[in-house]
């Protein structure tokens, strides 16, 4: 089993990403956190830890700042970033400091789903132990983001995609590139670009939605939710 502490100062956003981790075969809620203290304290205290979904907005310190105490402490657990921080310079850090993946709030479980079984493949993979030759070296580096990103074009960028996925899995209904591009913070264009990606891909179905007069509005709905 992965044992995984739920890093989260919602408490009750901790909950249910704790039950979403305990519906995927494999894991285990080794503890939940709702500090930065607290969840140093939990590194140190539990018996065995291997996962943290880490929030970056804690009471009274980033994700990142746990992260860099971990590290200098000796702690190796993996970290995935769990958290509405969106904007480039915490990717950016969370990457450098180590973090293996990064899930935008809101998402519903298949969002995570699909984030802890890349992590279980990965693990998988590095178990296997021995040397590496290039090939082997390509499926650890690519691991995590193979399931969350099949078959991107050249030019598109995973950290875009995921946000336009997001933004539409956690949708009640469906939404316009516009909507899109307020929720995410990229520009019209470019959410229409990653809408068509992801209608072509069969992973989003297209709306038309007629007003009294002109074009329809092209209008977007998640394909499949978990």
């Amino acid at each position: 089993m992965i044992e995984v502490l739920v890093v989260d100062d919602d408490i009750r956003v901790a909950q249910v990403n704790a039950a979403y981790v305990e519906k995927v075969p494999g894991f285990r809620v080794a503890g939940e956190a709702h500090s930065a203290a607290e969840a140093l304290r939990q590194v140190e205290t539990l018996p065995r830890l291997d996962l943290i979904l880490m929030d970056h907005y804690l009471p009274d310190d980033t994700g990142l700042a746990v992260v860099r105490e971990m590290r200098r402490r000796g702690h190796q657990a993996d970290v995935i970033m769990v958290t509405a921080a969106r904007d480039v310079t915490t990717v950016q850090a969370a990457m450098r400091q180590g973090a293996l993946q990064y899930l935008v709030k809101p998402f519903a479980f298949a969002g995570l789903r699909a984030k802890l079984e890349a992590y279980a493949e990965l693990r998988r993979t590095l178990d296997g132990g021995g040397e590496a030759e290039q090939a082997q070296v390509d499926r650890i580096f690519g691991a995590l983001s193979a399931r969350s990103d099949p078959g991107l074009p050249k030019g598109h960028s995973p950290t875009t995609a995921e946000l336009v996925r997001q933004a539409l899995m956690s949708a009640e209904g469906p939404l316009s590139a516009q909507e899109i591009a307020e929720r995410t913070g990229v520009s019209r264009q470019t959410a229409q670009r990653y809408l068509k990606l992801l209608e072509r891909s069969g992973r989003a179905r297209l709306t038309l939605k007629y007003g009294d007069a002109g074009r329809p509005e092209h209008r977007y709905v998640w394909a499949t939710r978990g």
